[in-house]
């Protein structure tokens, strides 16, 4: 009975439900469905191009503001993942062959919406020797034959049973921004990322660096799985550690009752308290809300990356 009281003192939202109810949605994280001329066309471009993204795969809360805009996040290496992280709403499998073509239609979709800047992700293919690197790199040479102009942002698997060529590849393709999210606190991992190991990811990060301290360095964390606020906090230096420019929070949403539960609905004052922080941990971009996700707003939190680095270089 003193263990339950003590529980409702932490997260009064919970206070006298049962284990596996979920806390209530609150206002903040509510969204509009997708509608509109502009998400209709973004949509059309997608299926023409026979192109996967993972705003539909992972059901992100943003995709109907983003494809308003004609921003859609392209995954490549299909839509079957060889990972079964918790909290990923993208399918489980055995992936099908490479398209070896995907990556000239990813360029081409990229040029048709005028993008300025691009963000590509994909599963996991711990199927592939090189973990999909070279598909990466093809990927990102076609887009910048096609859209000289236009800014590649990767979000990228862990290549965890790669060797270490695999990310030099995707590193020599020259990047703008290299983003590997670690998306938990390290005690969460067992439960939340079952098949990643948290500091390969952080070491991941930091070899980027090493190999082209020219490229931005991005990663994430999603927050209400069952953290707290001191391991978010460490989660920050290490990442600063790593030379990590630019961090991203946003709040865990549970995909399905299947998946990792929901532990509560952090606040838009604590995304702000942990903004300052991050902030004066030294990130030089940081963005934190409940609907923060690894591409929302991606092109212009890249210009204000791009200014703070100069701005930095400046003062020194």
């Amino acid at each position: 009975m003193r263990d339950l009281k003590i529980a409702n003192q932490r997260h009064p939202e919970k206070a006298g439900k049962p284990d596996n109810a979920q806390p209530q949605k609150p206002r903040w994280i509510r969204v509009k469905a997708p509608t509109g001329k502009a998400y209709n066309a973004t949509k059309q471009i997608m299926r023409e191009h026979r192109l996967v993204t993972v705003c539909e795969e992972a059901g992100c809360p943003n995709a109907g503001e983003c494809w308003s805009q004609g921003h859609a996040t392209m995954m490549i290496m299909g839509e079957i993942c060889t990972r079964g992280c918790t909290f990923c709403n993208i399918a489980t499998g055995r992936p099908a062959q490479l398209d070896t073509f995907e990556p000239g239609r990813v360029a081409h979709a990229v040029e048709k919406l005028n993008l300025k800047h691009v963000v590509i992700t994909s599963v996991d293919r711990d199927d592939l020797q090189d973990g999909g690197a070279e598909h990466f790199a093809q990927t990102i040479r076609a887009v910048r034959h096609r859209s000289p102009a236009t800014t590649i942002e990767i979000l990228t698997p862990d290549f965890l049973k790669c060797d270490a060529a695999a990310l030099e590849t995707v590193v020599t393709a020259r990047p703008d921004v290299f983003n590997h999210n670690l998306e938990t606190v390290p005690g969460l991992y067992p439960q939340v990322r079952p098949g990643a190991r948290y500091f390969h990811s952080l070491r991941l990060l930091q070899r980027v660096k090493e190999q082209d301290p020219t490229i931005f360095t991005k990663s994430g964390v999603m927050v209400g799985l069952g953290e707290d606020r001191k391991a978010v906090l460490q989660v920050m230096d290490d990442m600063r550690a790593a030379e990590v420019d630019f961090l991203t929070i946003g709040q865990y949403l549970q995909p399905t009752p299947k998946h990792h539960g929901i532990d509560r609905f952090v606040t838009p004052e604590e995304f702000a308290a942990y903004e300052k922080a991050a902030f004066g941990k030294g990130f030089l971009m940081v963005s934190a809300s409940p609907l923060t996700r690894s591409s929302y707003h991606a092109g212009d939190d890249f210009e204000r990356l791009r200014a703070a680095r100069l701005k930095k270089r400046l003062s020194l």
